[in-house]
């Protein structure tokens, strides 16, 4: 320990290892921070005056840990720790980054307490997302996110309000199932006592929710199915269901074209060893053919007049571009 620390410092770094290495005794505690077992003792006491739970089990296996106080206590992470929350936090981020957002705040002191070299590299990264937001995705609330997932765990059925796309809010009655996150976006898989059917909701678009009185999969409700994957099932929603159907004949085979072609596209179709078939909906068409623009090999784009004129399009401007 070093001799010229004031107290207040010692606890901080008796908060660290507690942190660290949960369920030290009084004599471990000791040893790490190079002190005597009385002064271990006086530095949880300064914690636990500050409002730091530090919660103690006497006996063979006790020790000291920290507990879930009404104050939430410095956290204390190591240089790479807190650069791979930043990196973390900004390759899930699709908002702006200056706000008052809780996320938003948490990247930022963070970034502030950052060494030096290591806060060059996440203001770099942070640029980058600055500069190239991705509006087509959406962060929901935390706390509802949190709500609606634990929901899922627990079992419980919810009442919503939910905005399909801009419009007025409708009430739902859902039996939660689970809470998915691809391509930027945050899912509920559900069964809707509404619809009597399966859905799945964007959570950024859920305004309210709000538990029953009832558990779910009761008798009126209907439970996840034992086998269901509910990632696949997402995708599934995704591709399926939509305005304008799809089909595009590639040659190429499933192998080769399978990680050109997202999920959210449609099925891909063996045709034989050397052609396939993708076949789809979507309510994008200007988005679709931008996907279908990225596939290395040659297809034809049959089934959707609208599909087929933005390929058209991107394929003038492309020729007018040389």
């Amino acid at each position: 320990m070093t001799p010229d620390l004031s107290p207040t410092a010692r606890a901080l770094l008796a908060l660290e290892v507690l942190q660290n290495r949960p369920g030290l005794t009084g004599a471990e505690l000791a040893d790490r921070l190079g002190v005597t077992d009385r002064a271990a003792r006086r530095y949880v006491s300064i914690l636990r005056e500050a409002g730091i739970s530090v919660d103690s089990v006497s006996g063979p296996y006790g020790g000291y840990s920290v507990g879930r106080g009404v104050r939430i206590p410095p956290l204390m992470f190591s240089t790479d720790e807190a650069l791979g929350l930043v990196v973390a936090l900004l390759r899930g981020w699709h908002g702006p980054i200056d706000n008052d957002d809780p996320a938003a705040t948490a990247l930022a002191k963070i970034m502030r307490v950052l060494p030096e070299l290591a806060a060059e590299s996440a203001h770099a990264l942070r640029r980058v997302v600055a500069q190239n937001p991705n509006d087509a995705a959406a962060s929901p609330d935390p706390k509802r996110a949190a709500e609606v997932a634990r929901a899922c765990e627990t079992r419980q059925r919810l009442r919503l309000d939910y905005r399909p796309r801009s419009d007025a809010a409708v009430e739902m009655v859902v039996d939660p199932w689970a809470v998915v996150v691809r391509y930027g976006r945050w899912y509920l898989l559900c069964w809707s006592l509404t619809a009597q059917a399966r859905r799945v909701l964007r959570i950024d678009r859920i305004a309210d929710a709000t538990a029953t009185e009832r558990n779910a999969h009761d008798e009126v409700g209907v439970a996840a199915p034992l086998d269901l994957d509910p990632v696949r099932e997402v995708e599934d929603h995704l591709a399926d269901g939509w305005t304008h159907e799809v089909v595009v004949r590639i040659s190429a085979s499933v192998e080769r074209v399978g990680p050109f072609v997202p999920r959210t596209l449609g099925r891909l179709v063996a045709l034989d060893d050397d052609n396939c078939e993708l076949r789809g909906t979507t309510d994008e068409p200007d988005w679709y053919a931008a996907r279908l623009a990225m596939i290395p090999v040659p297809f034809t784009v049959s089934g959707s007049d609208a599909v087929r004129a933005e390929v058209r399009a991107i394929a003038d401007r492309l020729r007018a571009a040389i």
